[in-house]
């Protein structure tokens, strides 16, 4: 049994895990941290991880890039393994997220949905086929209106598949106002959108002469997410210390 505490147990994500969990076997949420301390699904709920008193084998974290440094000290002093779910972290808490898979298990990645992940994995065959024949790449994303961050970590993910597939020889291109050139046959274009209630839409087109294929994934709900978290800490929560993504949870 995996015993798992929510860290944002009460934001929009944190509310849908809890509740996939209930249906869920071999897992249970013994605990909850958020500012929020109301205890909505029977659970203790806690401000912080330091006056939680409840031992557990796996944080599942969708709270804020604010509260991640917190996030990892507590995990890397007590062990506990950690899925990371948030985005828009700086280089320096990548960095500190290495740093503590050296003492326990952490997970990171862009997106948790385990269809967006086997997308990654397909991306890597057909750029060798694709780019390797010239076809341009372009990647667009869309979200709704209330997200921070942009280009979205899936965007910037996708791009890097492609990108690492093609031994890195593509820079991203974010704004083409500023100039008035012929696109560089070496980038990839990434674009976002914001608008109404997108829970989250994903386009990486490869353009080439007279044909386009386009590889697309849209998540309708976000229970996609939480659905992927959950698989994701049930997976680490037997591991060793070491860095984890969900490449490894679908392998």
């Amino acid at each position: 049994m995996a015993r798992i505490i929510i860290h944002g147990c009460n934001g929009a994500m944190g509310r849908v895990v809890s509740e996939i969990a209930r249906e869920e076997d071999g897992m249970e949420i013994v605990a909850g941290i958020d500012l929020n301390t109301a205890s909505v699904f029977g659970y203790p709920v806690f401000k912080s991880l330091e006056e939680c008193n409840v031992k557990a084998d796996v944080v599942v974290d969708f709270a804020s890039a604010q509260a991640v440094d917190c996030l990892l000290d507590y995990c890397a002093e007590s062990g506990t393994g950690l899925v990371l779910c948030t985005t828009g972290l700086s280089e320096e808490q990548v960095k500190r997220a290495e740093k503590a898979a050296e003492k326990t298990a952490v997970l990171r990645s862009a997106n948790m949905s385990l269809g967006i992940n086997t997308l990654l994995k397909l991306l890597k065959d057909a750029a060798r086929v694709l780019a390797g024949a010239g076809f341009d790449i372009e990647v667009v994303e869309k979200h709704h209106n209330r997200k921070l961050d942009a280009p979205s970590g899936t965007a910037l993910a996708l791009a890097d598949s492609v990108n690492d597939a093609m031994g890195n020889a593509y820079h991203y291109e974010y704004d083409r106002t500023a100039r008035r050139e012929r696109r560089d046959p070496k980038e990839i274009g990434i674009h976002a959108v914001r608008g109404g209630t997108i829970v989250g839409e994903h386009e990486v087109i490869f353009a080439g002469q007279d044909e386009v294929v386009t590889f697309s994934h849209t998540a309708y709900s976000r229970a996609v997410f939480a659905k992927g978290a959950l698989e994701a800490a049930r997976f680490l929560a037997d591991k060793e210390p070491g860095l984890y993504t969900m490449a490894d949870v679908i392998a």
